[in-house]
């Protein structure tokens, strides 16, 4: 294991600027798949800037993007002629997708590690992101390339909101998010308890970030309606009334953590 550190240590990137005037960095992550982190992180970017903030949201999952289609993006990124990115915006949010980018939504990324990085940096430092309150980054499942490269390329991010669903076994995934955002000094702001209720139970998050001791920052309910939200691309934390108060307390509770 002292060896894999050594490594890691002597493989770290350098720390670069993210063009613009960005306030706040925040990424959104998970220890495993399915549990509805791409949903978190667009409907927090979409609630952020119905508040009046300047929001932008980098999907860095190459693999399996899909925050254009839950905040309903169309069109595709342009550059300039100083090859500068231009993000596509919707829901009020800036957006940088590789989805926003391909010639075809069926063509897969078969990329390896070292792209993977080239194309983290070249979205954050080729993107005229302009005046942000906020940068929300959505990162693939797990503790691998990409969420190891967004840490060491950000040192100074604001933290990590980490999702999980209630059940034992996405929960054994949360420790290791956690236990990754302490070895990389990526501040946990909270976790999130998605899909509660009905066949996944509840309160399980909430132990969890107790046993964790760090800030549980509030649950959403398994509900189709919030499926059917992501499938039109309306983002539920805005267009439902009935979730407003649920996800406003969430999002209050991260602006507190952060400003």
């Amino acid at each position: 294991m002292a060896e894999i550190e050594k490594l890691m240590e002597q493989t770290k990137p350098k720390a670069l600027q993210i063009r613009g005037n960005v306030r706040h960095v925040l990424v959104v992550m998970s220890g495993k798949s399915g549990v509805g982190k791409s949903t978190i992180a667009a409907n927090l970017a979409a609630s952020l800037a119905s508040d009046g903030l300047k929001v932008g949201i980098l999907d860095s999952d190459f693999h399996g993007p899909t925050i254009p289609k839950l905040l309903g993006a169309s069109g595709k990124l342009e550059q300039t002629p100083e090859g500068k990115l231009i993000p596509v915006k919707a829901n009020g949010v800036k957006i940088v997708s590789i989805a926003l980018a391909a010639t075809s939504s069926d063509r897969p990324m078969v990329w390896r590690g070292p792209i993977k990085m080239i194309a983290v940096t070249e979205f954050l430092t080729k993107t005229e992101w302009g005046e942000l309150d906020y940068l929300l980054i959505d990162l693939p499942p797990g503790t691998g390339e990409e969420p190891l490269t967004i840490a060491q390329l950000l040192p100074d991010a604001d933290g990590a909101i980490i999702v999980s669903t209630p059940q034992d076994v996405a929960l054994l995934a949360v420790r290791k998010s956690v236990s990754f955002a302490k070895l990389v000094n990526l501040p946990v702001i909270g976790l999130i308890e998605n899909m509660a209720g009905d066949i996944f139970g509840e309160g399980g998050g909430e132990k969890a970030a107790k046993e964790m001791s760090i800030d549980f920052l509030g649950r959403i309910p398994l509900d189709k309606r919030i499926a059917q939200s992501g499938e039109c691309g309306k983002p539920f934390s805005v267009e439902d009334k009935e979730f407003l108060r649920t996800f406003g307390l969430i999002v209050d509770r991260v602006r507190r953590k952060v400003e």
